[in-house]
């Protein structure tokens, strides 16, 4: 009493200062132990009460406990949890006025278990307190505070994943029917935050409720919330994250009617006024979620009906189901068609044969062939394997899957796969034979031409077929030859993919047979051979018996196809295993070994060209010590190959030296014949001794480039290439760049040595590529390649541009025009190359636009508009990483701008001179033209005022040259005002035609129209008709809100010119006049 529990948050309010710790004074701590020790003797008490103990002085102390209980601070958690301990036992006992303890405990415990650091004990605790909801009166203000903590608990993770807590929260739909409509509203606002993995735990809840509740409770539960269920189920759109959600609930419910009385004959009560009808809505949407649900469902039954009214219900849905089948939207089709296989999967024993075969009918010999759907055939064979797992349909689907069979060759690969999936699950449940579905021969010719998704299943499919691992090794080799056989090309494509169906070690087991066979036929062709000439001889019995094949009598060495493609098949199966084969160095030394020792016969005797190929990319797997009889002979044949022989014929031996890291014999050889035509001549003496030395080899420059191009084009080649020592690579780097002195010599009309022009080029293209690669590689170093290309646009200014000018004023000197063209495109796409990979700073950017603006100012610069322009894109990307605010960079804009300029000019102008080569000249730049305009839209805000200068070109351009033809007409009969893009000039018609391709560019272009409107950079009749015409274009393909506004300030322009339409202007401009205003007003008043 001298202490009171009411003034202990005072006291301690008083003496706390700051962050300093509360020390709690000496009588407090009693008057704590104190009530502990009351607490702890009540706790003690409450087990032993019973109805014959006079326990009021009990009473009488739970009540002071309960009492001090609120007014206790958060800082005497131990009191707190003992006094609630009290309450708890009190009201499970059921002791006297129970309920004036319970309540507030009920507050107290739920408060808690809302709290973030609440543990699964906490919900317990409230659970075991459950029937005290019972003694608060809903309609009170003091249910108000627990109707919101109880709609937070439906909030909680924590309480819907606990056992106890779903149990809680079922019970809570027993508390008042006002409330269940709460609750639901509740939960239909929070399901769109729940994760899918709790949907089905709050099924669990509503269903647990319908169970116990009854009378107005479960009417209520059933309209207002089940119900309500099935109509979001069926009208919500399929985007709605709730959708999924809801109807994840609403299958918990149909799954529960399989086991459990009375939700049968609750979901047919409930679906009864929604669901058939929504089944014939007009939104196909709609009808797609009812089919859904409907299909889930199924059936929907009143157990209670009798035998007939059951049989007619049945058939009703039946029908229901057929037409699904063939409802007009594919979306409902491919719901019905998941239907059916589900329905007569699971109901097989209990549908009447007629009914199957129909439905399945159709399904197969309709719907497989759905020629308005990809999706909905897709759907046909995703389904079918549903069938499947139901034995009792292997006989009716074995006769109707063979009409399906031309699906494996639909135009969809999406079709294709799932048809395949249906194949390997028909071998799977062994339901037939997967070939008398769809023929082999369909099957290897699809495994031939299709793509991997697709191939790769087929060869999965066929895997039990030809690489039997359960059968001999030699059984393997006959199915292969057999593969082969009947598609050369489909028995490559099965064993590239072989191995991802089974083990390396099989692999490695079928190269070796395969080897064992090729042995045995070159030994029987050597015995016929020796048996034909009469030298017959026993002395290689033991070789044979290591290579006697069952195929002995098949095949023969002199079926070269057969023989070619078990060569290429080992390479197949020795490139699949090849890291494999680098894990597990024994394996790898022993097949090394084992071909190593035959390979040098197969080349004596497979000498076909198809065999070659396969022989030498065999030998690139091996170390070139290993098979020194062909190794060191690989340079040799390189040296040997006529000049402008194809690809083909030097392309395996490169990257069989690349592989063995003797890239650098190469190099060597192409820079051996390079030397002699390139570099400029050397004195007699060296030239007679390099005679002497290469007296039997002659030079090949152009094919000495085919090699270095072709090192330089392939990645895994040019990595080898540029691992050489840096010393060789710029010996080849000089050596190529001898290329400018000749192409010099050639623009001068003097002796070149020998030389090519052609190759020339290439070499020259291979300099400045070379350039680049060095330039990435030894940057780090310090070595700087790049100033080789500046250098080199330095050389073209003063030796090459020249001609062009030139050429500009003479007829005469055509070839050399040509060649300075080639050198200048050449050098423009690398510097372009350059400026991509981000190798080209600002420096070179500007210098670049320098030379072009040079070039483009010529009478012929309209040659590099194309390259230009893509050089122009890339720049506009480069500049995504740099400081737009500089003055470097606002001048190279500038030059940018005026580069674009030019080359519209340049097309402008080659259009008047010469119009077939000027309308060639606009398609060329077509494509690098848009993807120019394109970038710069995307990146709009970055480069605000390069892209308003870009577009207001363009439009001076299309303007100007409207203007120019509409001038050019002699007669009011002449003038017709172009209303499409068709009736447009050339340049104007393709301008336009790059605009229009985008929405964004055609509202750009719009805004700068609006602009040059207003600041009255457009006047006169004739350029105000050309906006007109561009206004009409574009109002036929886009309807843009901006149109709207530009119409009436172009007819205002007009109104302004209208003297010049009447008095002293011509008849021509009074026609253009009044037709731009007709056309205006038309827009303007349709």
């Amino acid at each position: 009493m001298e202490n009171p529990v009411e003034t202990w948050h005072r006291t301690g309010d008083d003496k706390c200062d700051g962050d300093m710790e509360l020390e709690i004074a000496p009588e407090m701590k009693q008057s704590v132990a104190v009530i502990q020790g009351v607490a702890a003797v009540v706790t003690a008490s409450i087990p032993a009460v019973d109805e014959n103990v006079n326990y009021k002085a009990l009473v009488e102390c739970a009540f002071i406990l309960n009492r001090i209980l609120p007014a206790l601070p958060a800082s005497e958690k131990i009191l707190q949890d003992a006094i609630q301990r009290v309450c708890e036992m009190w009201w499970e006992k059921g002791l006297e006025r129970k309920e004036q303890l319970g309540k507030p405990l009920f507050v107290i415990l739920m408060r808690k278990s809302l709290n973030k650091a609440a543990t699964g004990a906490d919900i317990v605790r409230v659970w075991n307190l459950h029937q005290t909801l019972l003694c608060f009166d809903y309609d009170s203000e003091e249910s108000n505070e627990v109707k919101d903590l109880l709609l937070q608990c439906f909030m909680s993770v924590k309480y819907i994943n606990k056992e106890e807590g779903r149990r809680f929260l079922s019970f809570l739909f027993s508390w008042n029917v006002n409330f269940i409509k709460m609750i639901h509203g509740t939960v239909k606002n929070q399901l769109q935050f729940f994760p899918r993995s709790l949907i089905e735990y709050i099924s669990e809840v509503y269903f647990r409720a319908w169970k116990k509740v009854s009378g107005e409770f479960i009417e209520v539960l059933e309209y207002n919330c089940i119900q309500d269920f099935m109509h979001h189920g069926i009208h919500l759109p399929r985007s709605s994250s709730v959708h999924s959600k809801v109807r994840e609930m609403l299958s918990y419910f149909h799954k529960q009617s399989k086991v459990r009385q009375g939700v049968e004959e609750m979901l047919y009560r409930l679906y009864q006024p929604i669901l058939w009808r929504a089944l014939k809505a007009q939104n196909s949407e709609v009808r797609a979620n009812a089919a859904f649900l409907f299909i889930d469902a199924f059936p929907v039954r009143d157990p209670s009906f009798k035998v007939e009214e059951m049989d007619n219900e049945i058939q009703k849905q039946f029908e229901e189901l057929f037409s699904l089948l063939e409802d007009p939207h594919p979306v409902v089709r491919s719901t019905g068609i998941l239907g059916v296989t589900q329905i007569t999967s699971k109901y097989w024993e209990m549908i009447p044969p007629t009914i199957l075969a129909d439905l399945l009918k159709k399904i197969t010999g309709e719907l497989a062939c759905d020629i308005t759907s990809a999706d909905v055939r897709c759907c046909v064979f995703k389904c079918l394997p549903i069938i499947l797992e139901n034995k009792l349909s292997h006989p009716l689907l074995e006769h109707l899957l063979p009409a399906t069979k031309h699906s494996l060759h639909d135009n969809s690969e999406k079709v294709r796969v799932a048809f395949v999936d249906m194949l390997l699950k028909v071998k799977a449940t062994k339901a037939a034979k997967f070939w008398n579905i769809c023929p082999m021969e369909h099957l290897l010719s699809r495994l031939e031409a299709d793509s991997r998704p697709v191939s790769r299943r087929i060869v999965n499919l066929l895997m039990n077929s030809f690489f039997p691992i359960n059968q001999p090794e030699d059984v393997w080799c006959e199915r292969c030859v057999a593969l082969i056989q009947m598609n050369p090309a489909a028995a490559r494509k099965f064993y590239q993919y072989a191995y991802e169906f089974t083990a390396p070690t099989n692999i490695a087991k079928l190269m070796l047979t395969i080897r064992r066979c090729l042995n045995a036929c070159i030994q029987k062709a050597r015995k016929e051979s020796l048996h034909d000439s009469g030298n017959d001889d026993d002395d290689e019995d033991g070789s044979e018996k290591e290579n006697k094949s069952v195929l002995d009598n098949v095949l023969s060495v002199n079926d070269v196809a057969t023989m070619a493609s078990l060569l290429e098949i080992i390479v197949i199966l020795w490139r699949s295993i090849y890291r494999a084969l680098d894990h597990n160095e024994d394996a790898k030394d022993y097949a090394i070994r084992k071909f190593a020792s035959v390979l040098p016969e197969y080349f004596k005797v497979f000498q076909d060209e198809r065999c070659m190929t396969p022989l030498v990319i065999l030998a690139s797997f091996m170390p070139p010590a290993a098979i020194p009889t062909f190794s060191c002979g690989v340079i040799s044949k390189l040296r040997n190959i006529d000049s402008g022989a194809d690809k083909s014929k030097y392309s395996i031996l490169i990257d069989c030296l690349c592989r063995w890291g003797q890239v650098g014999h190469v190099m060597e050889l192409a820079c051996d014949w390079l030397s002699d035509t390139l570099t400029p001549t050397k004195n007699t003496k060296t030239c007679e001794r390099r005679v002497r030395i290469h007296v039997t080899h002659e030079s090949k420059p152009d094919l000495a480039v085919d090699y270095i191009e072709y090192l330089l084009t392939h990645p895994v080649n040019r990595g080898c290439l540029l691992s050489v020592p840096k010393k060789k690579l710029k010996k080849l780097l000089k050596i190529l760049g001898a290329a400018k002195r000749v192409l010099g010599s050639v623009l001068k009309g003097a002796d070149s040595g020998g030389w090519n022009q052609a190759t020339s080029l290439r070499a020259f293209s291979l300099f400045c590529r070379l350039s680049i690669h060095l330039q990435h590689k030894f940057s780090e170093e310090g070595e700087d390649y790049l100033s080789l290309l500046n250098e080199t646009g330095a050389w073209i200014e003063s030796q090459v541009v020249p001609f062009i000018l030139a050429s500009d004023q003479e007829d005469g000197i055509s070839i050399h025009s040509n060649v300075s063209e080639l050198i200048i495109q050449a050098y423009l796409t690398v510097c372009k190359d350059v400026i991509m990979v981000g190798l080209g700073n600002l420096t070179f950017q500007a210098h670049l636009l320098e030379m072009a603006l040079l070039i483009m100012q010529t009478e012929r610069g309209g040659f590099c508009a194309p390259v230009l322009l893509c050089v122009l894109k890339e720049i506009i990307e480069a500049s995504l990483t740099q400081n737009t605010e500089t003055d470097e960079v606002t001048n190279l804009f500038h030059s940018l701008q005026n580069v674009f300029q030019k080359i519209l000019e340049c097309v402008a102008h080659r259009l008047k001179k010469q119009q077939e080569e000027g309308i060639q000249l606009i398609h060329s730049i077509q494509m690098s033209l848009g993807e120019f305009i394109h970038a710069l839209q995307c990146w709009h805000s970055s480069f605000p005022t390069v892209h308003q200068g870009v577009l207001s070109i363009l439009l001076a351009a299309i303007v100007a040259e409207i203007n120019c033809v509409l001038q050019k007409a002699s007669s009011e009969k002449d003038l017709t005002i172009p209303k499409t893009i068709s009736d447009l000039p050339p340049l104007s018609s393709s301008l336009m035609a790059v605009i229009m391709k985008s929405v964004n560019v055609v509202r750009s272009i719009l805004n700068e129209l609006m602009e040059c409107i207003l600041s009255e950079e457009i006047e006169g009749i004739f350029s105000l008709t050309a906006t007109v015409c561009i206004v009409i274009i574009i109002k036929g393909k886009h309807k843009t809100f901006i149109l709207k506004d530009i119409a009436p300030a172009i007819q205002r322009k007009l109104i302004t010119c209208k003297d010049a339409g009447t008095g002293e202007s011509s008849s021509t401009e009074r026609f253009l006049y009044e037709s731009s205003l007709k056309i205006l007003d038309e827009f303007l008043n349709p």
